[in-house]
């Protein structure tokens, strides 16, 4: 027997087509789709339910505590979060492990650590990104700051800008040149020192990733530095807010183009200390400024000659 005659293939042409798609099958009533499911707005039957969840990763007990699956990928690890921690004393539900699951878990441990990188390159990657998020940390700068010195140094790896050079010289480059990208008013001296690194290293590895890689760092201005040096030198806030002025005034004049930005600060706050009254030495504004005092001299005659 032919398929044909088993099943029907007429067409009835006074028949009307009915569509089921918008309505309910037990009430025939309105359907309506949204993110969640399709429910009969008549009787509230619910037809279909949407698989996929739309809503956060994360679950919230109360108003205050969320908790995630899982911490997100980040930048300042060699791979970027995804590794496995081995615990120690307890297990998942904090009961102490017996001596001989301690033991087992020891040299489960030991064999991670052995086979954790695959390569020298990966090996190095990973010391200098803990090097970054160690000055980052000693610097206290921000999350964000800190993830694109990480980034900065990875990008130093990949151009092979560390085959000659010092992990320890570029990941102190890769957060100095993170701080002039975002316009932070830190020194070589600073970073280099809380590098244990010498300051001309640092210079000539920041020297390297500059032209290598082309960082959009600007010039930063002596009124960046002005607050910081005030703290430091324990100014009060007239001398502080006059000494901005003063260095603003000079920035707007094109005096500043060239010059030291942290040392005219520094020659800033000690015309600020004298008008006021404070007798602020050269010597401690050259040093809190990582300048010599012929530089403040220098920078003082300057405004008392451009800035009123």
């Amino acid at each position: 027997m032919a398929t044909r005659d088993i099943y029907e293939s007429g067409f009835d042409e006074d028949g009307r087509a009915k569509s089921s798609a918008n309505q309910c099958p037990e009430c025939d009533g309105r359907v309506t789709t949204n993110a969640v499911e399709t429910v009969c707005e008549d009787c509230g039957l619910v037809i279909d339910e949407q698989r996929i969840d739309h809503g956060p990763e994360w679950r919230a007990y109360d108003d205050e505590k969320r908790e995630r699956t899982g911490a997100p990928l980040t930048a300042a690890r060699h791979d970027r979060g995804l590794s496995t921690e081995i615990g120690r004393g307890t297990d998942a539900k904090g009961n102490e492990l017996s001596g001989q699951k301690r033991r087992r878990l020891a040299r489960m441990r030991r064999e991670q650590t052995r086979g954790r990188w695959r390569s020298k390159a990966e090996r190095n990657l990973a010391h200098g990104l803990g090097e970054v998020r160690r000055l980052a940390s000693a610097l206290e700068l921000s999350d964000s700051v800190r993830d694109q010195a990480c980034q900065l140094f990875r990008s130093a790896q990949n151009e092979d800008l560390l085959r000659g050079r010092s992990i320890e010289a570029i990941a102190a480059a890769s957060v100095y040149g993170a701080c002039r990208c975002n316009g932070r008013s830190r020194l070589v001296d600073d970073v280099s020192e809380m590098a244990r690194v010498a300051e001309s290293r640092v210079t000539n590895a920041y020297k390297t990733l500059n032209e290598e890689l082309g960082l959009p760092a600007e010039p930063v201005s002596p009124s960046v530095f002005v607050p910081r040096l005030a703290s430091d030198l324990e100014c009060p806030d007239e001398i502080r807010q006059r000494a901005r002025t003063l260095a603003e005034q000079a920035e707007d004049r094109g005096v500043t183009t060239g010059v030291h930005p942290a040392g005219f600060a520094a020659a800033c706050l000690y015309k600020a200390g004298r008008e006021e009254g404070r007798w602020l030495t050269q010597s401690e504004a050259a040093d809190v400024a990582n300048a010599s005092k012929a530089t403040v001299r220098a920078h003082r005659d300057t405004l008392e000659e451009q800035v009123a």
